[in-house]
């Protein structure tokens, strides 16, 4: 079961610690079993209580999963193993198309934003007991809030979406509750949820956003939050539209008890309008990234909600960092204020390397999808043959492992290093990975 290994411990944190040190260390591999509760009680000589205990604590973790009388095993893919592992090794000479950043040449200068931050810091030092967001930042952020027909709500301000998403998620949700994704969807968030013993339910979606079908079965299993990309969804593009959005806030309202979390991450460089599912139920927040327009290293999400929930965010946020650094936050309002990311022609510079993308795939016959934002999302048969044959072509490309859940195989492009000239060999060295691994060659 375990091999030579033997788990040590007396109390159910050691034991819980032993094995994820175990697992850690690849002493314990994904898939291995673990022994029953009474084996192991017998073994270590403590009440079979003590082992439940620590079972428990390992499946909140995301550490072990557990299944009726087939007993305990190690994750396939364990909490504190981040999806980021699923890459692959970009050799010399290849062009690499798989890592989701921005284009360098679309993102703003920051030496000036930075300076009048630190002019603004000589004259007014943020200092302990003041308030922990910018009121500048506040006001401009709520008036883009109001100006996409936004429900009115408090604004926070955090380290990011992610930041955000799990404080929101933490503010109402316990161990064990079940938060329904989209599938294919962010790998980051199928990290996050395991760590805090959260339960992910993919959701089917398509080019307009989570399937109503699928939305409403989820609610119906249990699922008490539903977490949703309103523009430029990793790693699909899609983006919702305002005949989806009704759709689903009319699901949406015959379960007000959910937890609803719009992810705007791409506002700043989209061209769609946002059609948030915000303010149908009791408890929502919405929140926007500067990471995708701005610079991935400014990190600073905004966000807004019901007051309950915002509070909580907040609350929680002055408990342990306190506040995410007032130059930063000053440098985003000047940024703001000049206009340093002109969205409109951000997001066009996307569209042209998307669509060219998209249409080059569609004359070969390779269907795709990328309806906003920096990727293009390819189904293919088998993802590990269609990501070597595109490696051997000199393209390299995200498995989709990295974002599915239960969704079918695929891989993900972004568009941002692509000129003109690539659109061309990179569909036909697409299609011909797809058709290899159709054939069941792998090269």
């Amino acid at each position: 079961m375990l091999g030579e290994y033997r788990i040590t411990g007396r109390r159910a944190t050691d034991i819980a610690a032993d094995v994820e040190r175990a697992i850690d260390q690849g002493v314990l591999t994904p898939g291995a079993a673990l022994p029953p509760l009474r084996e192991l009680a017998e073994e270590l000589s403590v009440n079979p209580n003590t082992v439940a205990a620590a079972y428990r604590l390992l499946r909140d973790r995301g550490v072990i999963e557990t299944a009726g009388r087939r007993g305990s095993r190690v994750r396939q893919r364990p909490a504190t193993t981040s999806r980021d592992a699923v890459r692959v090794d970009v050799p010399p000479g290849v062009r690499d198309v798989s890592e989701g950043n921005p284009d360098p040449a679309l993102l703003p200068a920051l030496d000036q934003a930075f300076a009048a931050a630190l002019e603004r810091h000589a004259a007014d030092p943020a200092l302990y007991g003041r308030p922990p967001a910018d009121p500048e930042l506040v006001a401009l952020a709520r008036s883009a809030f109001d100006a996409d027909g936004v429900p009115a709500g408090p604004v926070a301000v955090t380290s990011g979406s992610l930041d955000a998403i799990e404080r929101a998620l933490t503010a109402h949700l316990r161990p064990g509750d079940a938060v329904a994704v989209e599938d294919p969807g962010w790998g980051s968030v199928f990290d996050m949820l395991p760590a805090l013993g959260l339960r992910p339910v993919g959701v089917a979606a398509d080019d307009d956003g989570p399937l109503p079908g699928e939305v409403d079965r989820a609610l119906r299993q249990g699922a008490r939050a539903l977490l949703v990309t309103d523009r430029g969804q990793n790693p699909t593009g899609a983006a919702i539209g305002a005949d989806r959005a009704g759709a689903l806030r009319e699901v949406l309202a015959g379960h007000p008890g959910t937890l609803v979390i719009d992810d705007d991450h791409l506002h700043g460089l989209s061209d769609l309008p946002v059609h948030p599912l915000s303010g149908v139920t009791t408890h929502w927040v919405l929140v926007r990234s500067v990471a995708k327009a701005y610079g991935p290293d400014l990190r600073l999400g905004v966000l807004t909600g019901d007051p309950v929930t915002v509070g909580r965010i907040a609350g929680r946020h002055r408990l342990g960092p306190g506040w995410v650094s007032h130059l930063l936050q000053r440098a985003v309002v000047h940024l703001w204020r000049t206009g340093a990311v002109d969205p409109a022609a951000v997001a066009a510079a996307y569209a042209v390397r998307r669509d060219g993308l998209l249409a080059a795939l569609a004359n070969r016959g390779v269907a795709a999808t990328g309806r906003s934002g920096m990727n293009v999302w390819i189904p293919v048969p088998d993802e590990t043959a269609a990501v070597t044959r595109l490696l051997a072509a000199g393209w390299a490309v995200a498995p989709g492992a990295r974002f599915r859940l239960s969704s079918g195989p695929g891989v993900r492009v972004t568009v941002s290093p692509l000129t003109p000239a690539d659109v061309e060999p990179l569909s036909a060295a697409i299609a011909a990975a797809v058709r290899t691994a159709g054939a069941g060659r792998y090269g």
